[in-house]
């Protein structure tokens, strides 16, 4: 049974079950699949049947864990993958044709700009950038060879808001593909199908998994979209596994009340952060002081689970916060149980140029903490004695 409660269908979108009527969903660990007959083989592989034949291609696991995030996301299909930035490519190399044109927000995952700066242009694939506040300017921005609208929201990592709907709407009157990175956001939080958006990319490793273990991607959206995007993924094989596919689906049914506690802890310590004095400023999307506070309140629930904020000093005074860190993890993931400390400009965005980094926010002093589920106040005295180091 479906219901349009998210948490209900979050745990109870299940694969049919077998003859041992388990509880739980079982793990189909196999590479491949047989078939009754010739017949049934060569149907299967004409696509005059919808069945498993090649885990590359689906699994019963994997197809669990697509459907639960269509649900969430309000999506008509979609593909999972073996990372998130397998994802993030697959998606674009599918839908862009040598020529093409991409507009995409300049705050973005140092990864997905080395896409945009170092790769694509081999297969001569342009892109223009906007700058956050300046989303004003995309209209100028198109070309008759511009195909996609890309961006993130909330960004990576200085937490800025996009607003999806003006996004949308701009998609629509020039008839270009929105896609958007929902990640920092997770579909319990922000939905970027209702506003527009065509295709909405998760890196499922960050909260969908939400304890560190796997890596995983997925992207769901508009048919006829993913269909492209899936026949692409058949042949050059980025698909999820069925264990982290197993793994994931079971995550999903824990994510409504995990991300609630990540949300909580993330305001209680943005609002700690804000009067500190040690610290120049912060940035989370639900503190009023976030300029884009009324964008992020009309399009999520909360504000996540990423708290950015500059330390005064720049970089030796950041370095000795991270060296004086005693209890959160000190690494380049997010969106995990336990609290993680980075610094983009010397980790996940440290191939970007000085220039570069400025352009997005990114200073030397800038912090990224992924707030986790500990206690509250535990976290905010690490970060305290950490700043008064």
């Amino acid at each position: 049974m479906s219901t349009n409660k998210f948490e209900t269908n979050a745990i109870r979108t299940q694969l049919k079950r077998s003859e041992n009527l388990e509880h739980s969903v079982p793990m189909y660990v196999t590479s491949s699949f047989v078939f009754e007959d010739a017949e049934d083989m060569r149907a299967s592989f004409a696509e005059e049947k919808e069945r498993n034949i090649y885990s590359r291609y689906s699994n019963p696991n994997s197809s669990e864990f697509i459907e639960k995030v269509c649900q969430m996301e309000g999506a008509e299909d979609g593909f999972a993958f073996a990372s998130g930035m397998a994802a993030v490519f697959s998606t674009l190399a599918a839908l862009l044709d040598s020529g093409d044109h991409v507009i995409s927000s300049r705050s973005i995952f140092g990864s997905t700009h080395s896409l945009f700066n170092n790769f694509f242009p081999k297969w001569n694939i342009s892109h223009s950038y906007f700058k956050c506040d300046e989303v004003e300017k995309i209209e100028s921005l198109i070309t008759p060879k511009t195909k996609i609208l890309y961006a993130e929201t909330p960004t990576n990592p200085g937490v800025d808001v996009l607003d999806l709907e003006y996004l949308g709407a701009i998609a629509k009157k020039h008839e270009l593909i929105l896609v958007i990175d929902n990640c920092f956001a997770s579909p319990y939080l922000q939905q970027p199908i209702k506003f527009g958006a065509d295709l909405v990319i998760h890196s499922g490793t960050k909260l969908m998994d939400g304890q560190g273990r796997v890596l995983a991607g997925i992207t769901v959206g508009k048919r006829e979209l993913v269909d492209k995007v899936y026949r692409f993924s058949r042949i050059t094989g980025p698909a999820l596994s069925p264990f982290n596919a197993w793994v994931l689906s079971k995550s999903l049914e824990t994510l409504a009340v995990r991300v609630d506690r990540h949300c909580d802890n993330a305001l209680k310590l943005a609002e700690f952060l804000e009067g500190h004095e040690k610290v120049n400023w912060v940035r989370y999307p639900f503190l009023k002081s976030h300029p884009k506070y009324e964008v992020a309140k009309k399009q999520m629930k909360a504000g996540g689970c990423v708290v950015a904020f500059e330390v005064k000093g720049g970089l030796e005074a950041g370095q000795k916060f991270f060296n004086s860190i005693k209890l959160l993890s000190l690494s380049a993931n997010l969106g995990d149980s336990r609290s993680i400390v980075t610094h983009p400009a010397s980790t996940t965005h440290s191939k970007l140029s000085v220039e570069e980094r400025a352009e997005t926010g990114i200073t030397d002093g800038t912090v990224r903490v992924s707030v986790g589920l500990e206690h509250v106040d535990d976290i905010i005295a690490d970060i305290k004695q950490a700043l008064e180091a």
